[in-house]
C-alpha cells in the first residue's frame, strides 16, 4: 500500500510511474537528511563493512522531467501558499515553500521564495546561504556571492558561507586565490573544522590549479 505521500505526488504529477514516485520520495528523505554546504565537497567513502550478500541488481528508474518536478514542487507547495495568503509575512513559511522548490531544482522560484523570506527577516544567515545556492544553481554566480558577503556580514565565522565563497569562486568565477582566502579563513575561525582534511586538500589542489573545471 502507497505512503500518502506517494499518493499525493502520483496524483499531483499525472504519467508517473511507481519507479518515478519512489525515486524522488528517497530524494526528498535524503535532502531532509542533509544540512549544510550546499556544494558537494567530495565524495563519500566507501563503506568499510559491505554486505555478506550483495542483492541482485536493479533496473533503474526513469529520471523524472523537469517538468514532473515542478509539478511535485507545486504540489507539495500548494498548502503553504494557501496559508501565506493569510499571513503573507511568515518569514519561516516563505522560506519552507524556498526549500521545497530547491529540492526539486526549481532555482528561480526557490529563490523567489527565500528573498521574501529575507525580506521581512534580513538576519537570518542560513536563509541567505539557500538563497545563495538556489541562485547559485540557476546561473547567477555573482548574486550568489553576494548574498554569501551578506550573510558574512550577519556572522563573520558562518561556516557555510566561508565554505560556499571558497568553491565559489573556484568553480564559478576561476578565482583560485580568493577560494583560498576563504577556506583559510574557514580553518582560522573554525581550526576544529569537521571537513578540515577536505578543506586543506581544496586548497591544496586550487593552489596546483586542479579540479577548477569540474
Amino acid at each position: 500500500m502507497a505512503s500518502n505521500s506517494e499518493s499525493s505526488a502520483a496524483s499531483a504529477a499525472p504519467g508517473w510511474t511507481p519507479g518515478q514516485v519512489g525515486f524522488l520520495a528517497a530524494v526528498c528523505l535524503i535532502l531532509g537528511m542533509v544540512g549544510g554546504y550546499f556544494l558537494p565537497a567530495g565524495k563519500a567513502a566507501n563503506s568499510a563493512h559491505p554486505p555478506a550478500v550483495a542483492s541482485a541488481p536493479k533496473a533503474p528508474h526513469p529520471m523524472p522531467t523537469m517538468e514532473q518536478m515542478k509539478a511535485l514542487a507545486d504540489a507539495n507547495a500548494a498548502p503553504l501558499l494557501e496559508k501565506l495568503k493569510t499571513t503573507p509575512n511568515d518569514a519561516a513559511l516563505l522560506a519552507q515553500v524556498g526549500a521545497i522548490y530547491n529540492s526539486m531544482h526549481q532555482f528561480k522560484e526557490a529563490a523567489q521564495y527565500y528573498d521574501k523570506s529575507l525580506k521581512v527577516d534580513p538576519k537570518n544567515v542560513p536563509v541567505r546561504t539557500e538563497l545563495a545556492s538556489s541562485l547559485y544553481y540557476s546561473g547567477d554566480v555573482d548574486g550568489a556571492l553576494a548574498q554569501l558577503d551578506q550573510a558574512l556580514k550577519y556572522d563573520p565565522k558562518d561556516t557555510n558561507s566561508l565554505f560556499n565563497i571558497g568553491v565559489i569562486r573556484w568553480k564559478g568565477k576561476k578565482d583560485a586565490t580568493g577560494a583560498i582566502a576563504a577556506w583559510e579563513e574557514l580553518l582560522k575561525v573554525h581550526p576544529d573544522l569537521d571537513r578540515r582534511p577536505i578543506v586543506e586538500k581544496m586548497i591544496a589542489e586550487a593552489k596546483t590549479g586542479g579540479g577548477a573545471k569540474d
